[in-house]
């Protein structure tokens, strides 16, 4: 051969392997006879494409138990081999599938997140209704606390006195009681209705009280037995605290009665300012005078609307 002509060939000598293509086995390219590679490789050779998987090759051989099979043709799989995983007690490679878990599979279902929600929510329900039974509880030890304040009313303190404290007790019930207009009353004093609000019958109260020597006298009959109890006086004020004398039998009590803004009205509003309070009084059995009097010293803005005696206990 020279360059550039490398004359007649067949397709076998110019490509051993063109048996192996359709074109050259129709340019009549035919396998080696000696075969190419390792020993019996010829056994295998095939056309691309003609080769069939997944069958057990004829010469497969056997052997007895126990001992090691001869491979046949080279890389073929021996038949009688069997994988660990399908022998009795071997490894268990397949997966199972857990019933209702697998995160991340097709065909599994996720975690159970409706489940987890609702706990959640009944812990947090949990939570709220015991904050709401702890404050309901803190609220009543509160308004039993208040309840408890001031049952016992001092002479600086509102009084607003039960049946019972009007009337006396189930021993007493017959405490006086009296409408400031039916008392006696000192020159300049006089009666009205021009204030809405009085409880005295007709709604009529005494007016005229601020002034130095006005008094009112009321003398108490049917006092039971001799003892402490309390002077009780409903009265209205515009806004501003006042007080005045108070005697008993002729002799003053050591401190004022006070006519105190307690209930905080406004100021010149003498129908928002009626209001009680109560002063200590020791009574003798029998008959008892009590005066109410605006002498020097006192603040008497104010005007009178009842009187009665109620239990010092």
């Amino acid at each position: 051969m020279t360059p550039g002509n490398n004359g007649a060939s067949t397709p076998e000598d110019d490509d051993p392997f063109g048996y192996l293509y359709a074109d050259g086995q129709a340019n009549g390219a035919q396998p080696p006879s000696g075969g190419y590679g390792y020993p019996n490789s010829v056994n295998r050779v095939r056309a691309v494409g003609t080769r069939q998987y997944g069958q057990q090759p004829q010469n497969a051989q056997t052997a007895p138990y126990g001992q090691v099979p001869q491979q046949g043709t080279y890389s073929q799989p021996n038949a009688h081999y069997a994988a660990p995983e399908t022998l009795p007690g071997g490894a268990t490679t397949a997966q199972q599938q857990v019933p209702g878990g697998g995160g991340g599979g097709r065909g599994g279902r996720g975690p159970n997140h409706k489940g987890l929600l609702i706990g959640a929510i009944a812990v947090v329900a949990a939570v709220v209704i015991g904050i709401g039974v702890a404050m309901m509880g803190g609220d009543k030890d509160k308004d039993d606390a208040s309840d408890e304040v001031g049952t016992n009313p001092t002479q600086s303190q509102e009084s607003k006195p039960s049946a019972s404290a009007s009337k006396g007790s189930a021993a007493q019930k017959d405490l006086p009681e009296a409408d400031a207009k039916a008392l006696r009353l000192s020159p300049g004093l006089t009666t009205a209705t021009d204030f809405k609000g009085a409880k005295a019958d007709g709604g009529v109260y005494v007016t005229g009280f601020n002034q130095v020597g006005a008094k009112v006298t009321w003398t108490v009959d049917g006092i039971e037995k001799a003892g402490s109890y309390r002077l009780y006086a409903r009265y209205s004020i515009p806004g501003v605290d006042a007080n005045a004398t108070l005697l008993v039998n002729g002799k003053a009590n050591t401190q004022p009665m006070g006519l105190k803004n307690f209930i905080k009205s406004p100021k010149g509003d003498w129908e928002k300012g009626w209001q009680t309070s109560w002063a200590p009084v020791t009574l003798t059995k029998g008959t008892n005078t009590i005066e109410l009097a605006c002498n020097e010293g006192n603040q008497c803005d104010a005007v009178l609307d009842q009187f009665w005696v109620g239990s010092d206990s």
